[in-house]
């Protein structure tokens, strides 16, 4: 069998291991997710007001309005992955599940059926919300799984960094070519060439997804256990290491998702070339050097350390960015260095909320790691990533900002802000949190071994 039910095996968490191919397609998940939900991400905006025909306050507050959602939607797809009763574990039938879902709604998000008026503000507000609605139904048991898949610290530590390697390749396939692929689609019709485009990578997403479920194995899960709403937020009182996360993940991507929804306006109007947002794009490929440094930079600095570091890089190619953006060989050089430093930030909060769950049950008793990872990750990510494009929008529009026109010298400096000084500001407010978590950090390796001592007991 897949998974261990009734019975309960003694766990040496030395050698308990994946093979690098489960590691390899456990990447999948993630490069299959920011395929699709990346391009949401870093064009939403644009897409809404300059090829949708919305106007940029609308386009905002359809954003906004998502947020709130969201703010539902995460918690209730943990507990429903805690609730979850299938011999394929409690995570990764959800791939199976989700897989279709998940696709054919960012594709019909992208597609425009010549709606007017009223019906087509609400048909792009709908599919916004069900497109994340189903997003976090993937992207939730992607975090979920990784407790249950070994319970070796290291192991987690590779298995996260192919994960978020796959998860840098599908954000740099989908914000660096869609452009060229929606021009090379619509042959002068955007609208055409943005639903083809977009259906183009459904169509892979869903195959890698379905690849990593009929591969992934799911270990150590109890089917006699049926955790309650109200254990599931016991689970989270006094965790306060999944707090710490909750609040770095969600300024990370507040300030990336600034960044990158404000970079097309930016080249497009302060720059005036467009051309270059393909290539900052595909710059931004860097970020898997970051990434790569994880296992490394985590002996010696450990997580919470490394994810400082990153932020402190991040910062300063920030800074760079605005200091050079008249330089264009200096402002690549400034970008390497923004983007090596946010492939370090992003890499670990996946492991750490993992790492909480584990607290969790340490604390409380409870493993409620469907509840605690939808919430320290997917509610962090669309979190972040929704007010990352409201703020700018709204910092946009209160300057003037108008769609496809000559933009006045006060809306040249908000989207200038919004590309540069904001994600700055936001990035070295994120250290602060980091910080604060090292302490629960140094205190996983006796909570680790209480946990094995509770299980080896109750075998017996």
């Amino acid at each position: 069998m897949d998974i261990i039910s009734n019975k309960k095996e003694k766990i040496d968490i030395k050698t308990d291991q994946l093979p690098l191919r489960r590691k390899v397609t456990y990447g999948f998940t993630d490069l299959a997710g920011n395929l699709l939900y990346c391009i949401i991400g870093s064009y939403a905006l644009y897409y809404f007001t300059d090829v949708y025909g919305l106007s940029v306050s609308m386009a905002g507050t359809i954003l906004l309005l998502a947020r709130f959602i969201d703010a539902l939607d995460a918690p209730v797809w943990g507990m429903i992955i805690d609730h979850t009763k299938s011999n394929q574990g409690k995570s990764r039938i959800w791939f199976l599940r989700m897989a279709i879902p998940f696709t054919l709604s960012v594709w019909l998000l992208f597609t425009n059926f010549n709606l007017t008026g009223s019906a087509k503000i609400i048909y792009a507000a709908v599919m916004y919300i069900i497109a994340g609605i189903a997003y976090t139904g993937v992207s939730t048991p992607i975090t979920s799984v990784l407790p249950n898949l070994t319970s070796n610290t290291e192991d987690r530590t590779l298995a996260n960094t192919f994960r978020m390697i796959g998860g840098n390749i599908g954000n740099f396939l989908a914000i660096t070519f869609i452009l060229p692929l929606v021009s090379f689609f619509g042959q002068g019709n955007e609208q055409k060439g943005w639903s083809m485009a977009v259906g183009f990578y459904a169509v892979i997403a869903c195959v890698l997804i379905l690849i990593a479920y009929f591969d992934m194995r799911e270990k150590h899960i109890e089917h006699t256990v049926n955790i309650s709403i109200k254990e599931s937020f016991k689970a989270a009182k006094g965790n306060w290491p999944w707090v710490l996360i909750i609040i770095g993940n969600v300024m990370f991507w507040l300030g990336l998702t600034a960044r990158n929804s404000s970079l097309i306006f930016f080249f497009q109007y302060n720059m005036g070339d467009k051309n270059l947002v393909s290539i900052f794009n595909g710059i931004s490929i860097i970020q898997v050097v970051g990434m790569a440094m994880i296992p490394l930079l985590v002996k010696y600095l450990r997580k919470w350390g490394s994810t400082v570091l990153g932020f402190l890089i991040a910062s300063i190619g920030q800074l760079g960015v605005v200091i050079f953006s008249h330089n264009m060989p200096m402002m690549i050089v400034s970008w390497c260095i923004a983007c090596i430093g946010s492939g370090i930030a992003c890499s670990l909060f996946f492991e750490m909320v993992g790492d909480t769950v584990d607290f969790g049950e340490w604390k409380t008793g409870i493993r409620a790691s469907g509840f605690l990872t939808a919430i320290g990750s997917s509610f962090c990510i669309k979190l972040g990533a929704g007010l990352g494009g409201f703020l700018p929008s709204m910092i946009m529009n209160a300057a003037g900002y108008k769609p496809e026109q000559i933009q006045s010298e006060a809306a040249l400096r908000a989207i200038q802000f919004s590309f540069c000084w904001l994600p700055l500001l936001i990035f070295i407010l994120a250290i602060i949190p980091m910080w604060l978590y090292k302490k629960f950090e140094k205190n996983e390796e006796n909570v680790r071994r209480d946990l094995v001592l509770r299980h080896e007991k109750g075998v017996e």
